[in-house]
């Protein structure tokens, strides 16, 4: 690591996470600008020949390429660090980038990792088939039942990975106790707070090491770019994953950092709106009567309610998940055919399988974001052909729940 290191914007050691939210980051330019500044360039230019040398070495920080940094990029890795209570970060292309630079920075043959089967499909897939072609072993368990983790340990067993709420089940897992789990084999306790992000929940709080962000999501918030993030120690990400960063190139732009990072500034705000509309929604399925199960953290039905209140500030977040009926008398098929004519039946929703935005979105998680998944592979994650994924955005919720309403009405009996 540098010797020499870039400044940091000086706040009161006091300030509250909103703020951070707003002012962490690089220092201004020059120019006095009071909007972040878009630096769209590809490489930077040295003074000298020696300086260009030593930055090169790494002996002092500076931006060089920004395949390897930019100070755009840069605002977005403090200010999401910061937010996150952890020391350091690095922006990825995509949150799926961010889930593959880990896996090359901190595994070899032979490692094995233990994750939940509620993961999101291209997760699954990720660790299942891709790093398995390089010999790295993973286990996947219930999300929810510790022992299953326990048991699930091996002595090559360098990672568990968790995603809470997973998608689309909003199955929470207890943090403390895996982080005591990974703390007790000396593995890495990795979690993806893509559903929560550190306006509602902060892994590092219950002990987690390392936190994966999807900035596509809500860090973004309007649907406009894809971009992902790694936080955790110095060491990890300074040491570990940016020099694999570096030569891979899964570098996010500058275009995309800078649009996430204007969107950080109203996360909190848009996290406690949405969250706040999607109970609302929750309890409105709840009574209707084609409605089978309403998924959704913040529900006092649902099975692990005091736990997501306790790591979650007290919100169940923006995604809800429901299945309509249709099974039981019709089995998949039938079942699926009712899930299809629900959402076909929506005017307002839109039908994306993408989440995070100010737009409410609607899905069909078994043909879309689970669709490479195998079916058996689906029945143990807990996703039905019958299931649906809401991810409530800002409009008004009467509005939605007539969106929703047209569909579950006319159903065939």
């Amino acid at each position: 690591m540098a010797d020499k290191k870039l400044p940091r914007v000086e706040l009161p050691p006091d300030v509250r996470p909103d703020t951070v939210a707003v002012r962490s980051g690089l220092p201004r330019s020059q120019w006095g600008e009071n909007s972040e500044a878009l630096f769209l360039t590809s490489s930077f230019v040295h003074p000298d020949a020696a300086t260009a040398a030593a930055r090169f070495a790494n002996e002092e920080e500076a931006f060089v390429y920004s395949r390897f940094s930019n100070p755009t990029v840069m605002m977005l890795e403090r200010r999401l660090a910061a937010m996150e209570g952890m020391q350091s970060c690095v922006a990825t292309a995509s949150g799926m980038g961010a889930i593959t630079l880990l896996g090359l920075s901190l595994l070899e043959a032979g490692d094995h990792v233990v994750c939940s089967q509620s993961l999101f499909g291209s997760t699954i897939m990720l660790f299942a088939r891709e790093f398995a072609k390089f010999g790295i072993a993973t286990t996947f368990v219930s999300q929810t039942d510790v022992d299953a983790w326990r048991k699930a340990i091996r002595p090559q067993t360098k990672l568990l990975f968790a995603e809470t709420p997973s998608n689309p089940l909003t199955e929470v897992c207890d943090l403390r106790a895996l982080s005591a789990i990974a703390r007790e084999c000396g593995a890495l306790f990795v979690v993806d707070n893509c559903f929560c992000t550190p306006a509602l929940q902060r892994p590092v709080d219950f002990g987690a090491d390392l936190v994966i962000h999807s900035g596509t999501k809500y860090l973004d918030g309007q649907g406009r770019v894809i971009a992902g993030a790694v936080c955790g120690s110095e060491a990890l990400i300074e040491g570990k994953l940016i020099p694999v960063m570096r030569s891979t190139g899964i570098t996010l732009s500058p275009f995309n950092a800078w649009v996430v990072l204007k969107g950080l500034e109203t996360l909190s705000i848009r996290m406690r709106a949405q969250s706040e509309s999607a109970l609302q929604l929750a309890r409105w399925l709840e009574e209707q009567a084609r409605v089978e199960r309403v998924l959704y953290p913040g529900l006092a039905t649902h099975p692990q309610h005091e736990l997501a209140m306790a790591q979650q500030s007290g919100c169940g977040g923006a995604v809800v998940s429901f299945v309509v009926d249709g099974a039981a008398h019709g089995g998949a098929d039938m079942a699926r055919r009712n899930a299809f004519h629900v959402i076909d039946s929506t005017r307002l929703c839109s039908i994306t399988a993408n989440l995070g935005d100010t737009k409410t979105s609607i899905t069909h998680p078994a043909s879309t974001s689970h669709g490479r998944l195998s079916e058996a592979q689906r029945q143990a994650a807990g996703i039905t052909q019958g299931m649906i994924r809401l991810a409530v955005g800002l409009e008004d919720i009467r509005d939605l729940q007539a969106d929703l309403h047209r569909g579950l009405a006319s159903l065939a009996p």
